[in-house]
């Protein structure tokens, strides 16, 4: 595996995977993997010939007060995961690399409707790093196909949203949540939790599936999301939002089958997130 950092090596790599006719699968992260990780790229190895992660701690998707500093930086215990996954080419830029004018007067990309609301309306700002950042990616990479995490189901929907709406030919994968023993979702932010904490997080999964149960079997929906709420609190959880959405996010109406549960809740100083889709009853 090929670690680069500048543009110009990026694009002469590529140009020799593309001239013998390959084809590119795309896995951006913001390092400090875990399994969930390596399921993204176990799933573009089997999209494509060709494997291009990538490792950038974006600032623009951090609000004031995020944890952008604290962020854990793990570049050569990425490196050694990534390169035993089997990914072919590694690019870490610097901030410098991508963002070379800085970030004061930075075009941006917005995506509206999608990323609106949930994780976008308790952190403003934060899906239009994520579609800035992505589509520079996009752009650099000019990937066949790209995987993404289905635990970020927001984030996922924003860049679907973003490809139709800027016809990027780009085939997104959604991978589905890779879990630990006890279902909390593997995430960067875990080493966050303290032991404590750690055996309560799980609890999040928990609720969800409880919820699921009642209201696939028919249970009102604002009682059984209030009854969530209620469960979570007393687990120590300080929740930020639990919804039910329709399954391309927008609201859940009389005529919805498949939706999706979505919550973001934090404990102690970190923040969770977890979704479970589910079929509602007729």
């Amino acid at each position: 595996m090929r670690t680069l950092r500048d543009i110009s090596a990026l694009r002469e790599a590529l140009g020799e995977y593309r001239r013998r006719g390959q084809r590119i699968g795309l896995v951006p992260t913001m390092g400090n993997l875990h399994a969930g990780h390596l399921a993204l790229v176990e799933a573009a190895r089997r999209h494509a010939d060709v494997v291009v992660a990538t490792v950038f701690v974006n600032p623009l998707q951090f609000g004031a007060g995020e944890d952008l500093d604290a962020y854990p930086r793990t570049l050569a215990d990425d490196q050694a995961k990534l390169e035993a996954a089997g990914c072919d080419l590694l690019f870490a830029p610097s901030d410098t690399t991508l963002y070379p004018r800085g970030l004061q007067s930075l075009a941006q990309v917005r995506v509206p409707g999608v990323s609106e609301g949930l994780c976008g309306g308790s952190r403003p700002g934060h899906f239009d790093g994520v579609a800035t950042v992505v589509s520079i990616l996009f752009n650099l990479v000019q990937p066949d196909v790209a995987c993404f995490g289905e635990k970020d189901y927001q984030q996922l929907a924003v860049i679907r949203k973003l490809v139709a709406d800027l016809h990027f030919p780009i085939e997104i994968v959604g991978v589905p949540i890779v879990r630990a023993e006890d279902g909390l979702a593997l995430s960067s932010r875990n080493g966050y939790l303290d032991a404590r904490e750690r055996d309560t997080a799980a609890e999040l999964q928990r609720t969800l599936v409880a919820l699921r149960e009642a209201l696939e079997a028919g249970e009102p929906v604002a009682a059984t999301l209030e009854a969530g709420l209620a469960r979570l609190r007393a687990a120590g959880f300080e929740p930020d939002y639990l919804e039910l959405r329709a399954a391309d996010l927008t609201a859940v109406s009389a005529t919805t089958r498949e939706a999706v549960l979505l919550a973001a809740a934090r404990l102690g100083k970190t923040r969770l997130i977890d979704n479970l889709t589910l079929t509602l009853p007729h």
